[in-house]
């Protein structure tokens, strides 16, 4: 299934009709796009081919440079196959979408134009500047993708199917740091580590575990806490009182 038919002159787009390919192939598929020098194999009849691939389609990006209305002889050649393809998708009744080449392309006038195509100057066209080109091919590829049903689905520049406010995180195996960033609201269930080596946080005020402070002992916070290293034999027993209390620890 072909959704997008892209229209070139060779010498006046062929460049700019590759870039398009290449966006648009990479975001809903190398299938969905038609490209004459791409799309048609070696051996193959290629008007058969081109025509078929055109009425697969469901639109057309005709891609103008600063020089196609100077190929007047041609554009009136109905045996022409830049005009054979545009006006085909006309007859088709396929969606038409001049993409001007550069700054130096202006808009297409019906004087520009025999008669058969002068309806092109009535079409929206779209600016394409060869100074910024990712953002004139996002633009391109949205475009399409509101144009044609079902390219949207396919489309691998949509980042997730999850609402825009959700987030979800996979962490695996980690050795050393793990770190979410801002914050959080709401409860947090359970959390287990196993075999860590780097540090661990987890609630109010600072913990610091196999790493030193800047006076080079260790740095806990908060109310009360268990601390030893080392190897020990027998049992540790520890009680918390009053903030400001102190009792010795039984050992």
């Amino acid at each position: 299934m072909t959704d997008v038919f892209i229209n070139y002159r060779t010498g006046d787009g062929e460049k700019t009709a590759a870039l398009i390919d290449q966006e648009l192939s990479r975001r809903f598929g190398s299938a969905r796009i038609f490209r004459a020098s791409k799309s048609i194999a070696p051996g193959q009849a290629y008007p058969d081919e081109l025509l078929s691939g055109l009425r697969r389609s469901a639109v057309l990006l005709a891609v103008i440079g600063p020089d196609w209305t100077n190929f007047q002889a041609r554009l009136r050649d109905p045996e022409d196959w830049v005009r054979k393809e545009i006006t085909e998708a006309f007859a088709c009744e396929l969606p038409v979408v001049p993409v001007l080449d550069g700054r130096k392309t202006d808009r297409l006038t019906k004087a520009d134009l025999p008669d058969e195509l002068a309806w092109l100057a009535e079409i929206q066209s779209i600016p394409f500047s060869t100074q910024d080109t990712e953002t004139g091919l996002k633009r391109l590829g949205d475009v399409v993708a509101d144009m044609v049903p079902g390219l949207r689905d396919l489309d691998r520049d949509i980042a997730s199917p999850f609402a825009p406010d959700s987030v979800t995180n996979s962490i695996g195996d980690v050795s050393g740091a793990a770190v979410q960033s801002h914050d959080f609201t709401g409860d947090v269930g359970s959390i287990v580590v196993k075999g860590s080596t780097g540090p661990v946080h987890t609630g109010q005020g600072d913990i610091y575990q196999n790493s030193r402070n800047e006076s080079g002992g260790r740095h806990f916070s908060g109310n009360g806490m268990t601390y030893f290293e080392g190897d020990h034999h027998g049992d540790i027993r520890h009680r918390f009182g009053e903030p400001g209390a102190h009792e010795d620890d039984d050992r």
